[in-house]
């Protein structure tokens, strides 16, 4: 559902309001090799256009090139130690202890050489910049992310939570009454990182926080800009503002959306995609009248004006252009009672202060976009729960709006973990197409399955995931498909296929060969984290395929919680599948009989 354009009013007032002063780049450093009993690096080959570039991702030797024997084995013992269920439980109060025991300096020393080696890229920028150069010549970029969290108490977390969540006109008398119950904050589901394992997680203190925050994600935008070519940055919205706005706007788009629902099953349309159903202009009319909303001559000159409802329908984008060009800032939380028919306040008011709050968020991520522009970095904006996520998203959207004309600069993140994925994506893709900028997006499964499975079954709302993983994997691989087949007709879409399945890689690989689309034009790559699945990277980047590692950065001491879910993630997925151990310990034992193990030399 399109946001009212008053936000849009919003985000022009936000970048009227100033930007901070811009961070100084640093110079890159000369290119390193990759240190004692690793290859050094060789240009990633270009496959010829009309080639399908082979990748084997069971050659130990190709997915190692770029380590050396200290590295090996490092991942040899880190992601076995990630498959001990006890040290993983425990994990927490381990590094807890274990620091009290050896010391700040030693403690540090001794997780640089582990679990910190292995998955964190260094503590600043600078110190960064050796692995993202190392990598970039075996082929492999980077998607930077400052991963350092505030380690609150889960009592501490929650009560932070209900406060940003709930307005003042909520703490009124019947005031959360109007509110759905998906949309509200809840005691008990206040600590978002609870059951959460594969994201970062921010909880919102006060403006001044937002605003270090934003300073980070453009130090980030920086880093990325002085140490690779083509290199992404990754943002989360609930970093950027009071997550009251998002639940408040989630709300508001989704309730209109389902209004167009219904109003589609009403017609016989029930069951369709999105973008399949039709609605009669003549019967919409009719209930934009019952709503209050505009009579019949109104909502005529409403469609003349928008050139909409010509050929006597109007689809769902149709609906969106409407809803978007009609609704000013007065009504921007009425919201449509689909029993009664009528158009309610969502909440009584906003007070000053929260009018404030949301156009300080406007204002942030109009800052970030536009750096990220100046600097030639690409901006993913993180996905989130599933009640903030229809708010993100259409933020998101509009950003892509304003700053993908040339090129897809602004990624959004798609979830294919959740029923309505497809939905999203083709209606998005659907609106790159008929206003024209390109389309950009990574496809993920998704982070919060357990969490929002559980919320929804506690509180008391329909749940939003698909129903097994299966579902999942077909969701996955429709969406990106639906993808594919755009970039294939239109060369105006991208995306990343952020997975560590290695046959949702040979999928996409396979489609790509298919449809024509070659890796030169950049227009498909790949993502996985640092430290994981490398027997998937670095094949592919030597392939010629643009592919990236999500490369965290930060001071140990505060990048432990980013770690401890690290090592829980391990342990699902080594459970699963050994064969990235089954790999290191190959080309550990060909080094070894080959009499590199102990080399001096790079």
């Amino acid at each position: 559902m399109a946001l009212p354009s008053a936000v849009r009013a919003l985000h022009a007032t936000a970048s009227r309001m100033g930007a901070p002063r811009s961070v100084p780049r640093g110079a890159a450093p000369p290119l390193p090799t990759s240190g004692k009993g690793g290859t050094k690096p060789v240009p990633p080959p270009v496959p010829p256009r009309g080639a399908a570039p082979v990748v084997d991702f069971g050659d130990p030797q190709e997915a190692f090139r770029s380590k050396s024997n200290a590295e090996l084995l490092r991942g040899l013992l880190v992601l076995g130690l990630c498959t001990v269920g006890p040290l993983v439980e425990y994990n927490r109060e381990l590094l807890q202890f274990g620091k009290r025991l050896l010391g700040q300096a030693l403690f540090e020393r001794l997780m640089k050489m582990t679990f910190y080696g292995q998955f964190v890229a260094g503590e600043d920028q600078e110190a960064i910049k050796p692995l993202i150069r190392r990598n970039r010549a075996f082929g492999v970029g980077a998607v930077l992310d400052y991963s350092v969290e505030e380690d609150l108490s889960p009592a501490r977390a929650e009560r932070q939570e209900l406060a940003s969540c709930t307005s003042a006109a909520e703490k009124e008398p019947g005031g959360a009454e109007r509110r759905e119950k998906q949309f509200r904050a809840h005691r008990g589901f206040g600590d978002r990182r609870d059951g959460v394992i594969s994201a970062r997680t921010y909880f919102y203190a006060d403006e001044a926080k937002c605003d270090q925050h934003m300073e980070t994600f453009l130090h980030c935008i920086d880093a990325s800009s002085g140490s690779s070519e083509d290199g992404f940055s990754a943002i989360k919205l609930t970093a950027l503002g009071r997550p009251q706005f998002l639940l408040q706007f989630s709300e508001v788009l989704v309730k209109w959306r389902r209004f167009f629902h219904q109003m589609a099953a009403e017609q016989g349309q029930g069951g369709r995609a999105a973008l399949e159903m039709r609605l009669e202009v003549e019967k919409l009319q009719e209930a934009l009248a019952k709503l209050g909303i505009a009579t019949k001559a109104e909502s005529q000159h409403w469609f003349t004006g928008e050139n909409v409802g010509e050929s006597g329908t109007v689809d769902l984008l149709d609906w969106n252009s409407l809803i978007d060009s009609r609704t000013k800032l007065s009504k921007l939380l009425l919201v449509p009672n689909i029993k009664t028919r009528q158009l309610e306040p969502l909440l009584s008011h906003f007070t000053e202060e929260e009018e404030l709050q949301m156009k300080r968020m406007l204002q942030r991520m109009d800052v970030l976009a536009k750096r990220a522009t100046e600097t030639g970095v690409r901006l993913m904006v993180d996905a989130e729960q599933s009640y903030f996520q229809p708010a993100i998203s259409r933020l998101t959207l509009e950003m892509q709006r304003r700053f993908n004309r040339e090129r897809a600069v602004i990624f959004n993140t798609h979830q294919c973990y959740l029923k309505e994925a497809y939905d999203n994506v083709s209606v998005d893709v659907e609106l790159s197409r008929r206003e024209g900028w390109h389309f950009g997006t990574k496809l993920v499964r998704g982070a919060y399955m357990d969490q929002e499975r559980e919320r929804a079954a506690k509180i008391g709302y329909e749940d939003p995931i698909n129903p097994t993983y299966e579902k999942t994997n077909e969701m996955y691989h429709r969406c990106l498909d639906y993808v594919l087949e755009e970039i294939k007709h239109s060369r105006k879409a991208n995306v990343m296929v952020a997975t560590h399945n290695e046959d949702t890689v040979k999928f996409t690989l396979r489609r790509m060969m298919e449809l024509g689309i070659h890796p030169s034009e950049k227009k498909v790559c790949f993502g996985q984290l640092l430290g994981m699945c490398d027997q998937i990277t670095f094949p592919l980047g030597q392939a010629g395929f643009p592919v990236y590692k999500y490369v965290p950065y930060g001071p140990v001491d505060e990048v432990l919680p980013y770690l401890s879910r690290r090592a829980q993630e391990n342990r699902g997925i080594m459970q699963r599948a050994n064969k990235e151990r089954d790999l290191l310990w190959r080309e550990f034992k060909r080094r070894l009989f080959a009499g590199t193990i102990f080399n001096t030399n790079p």
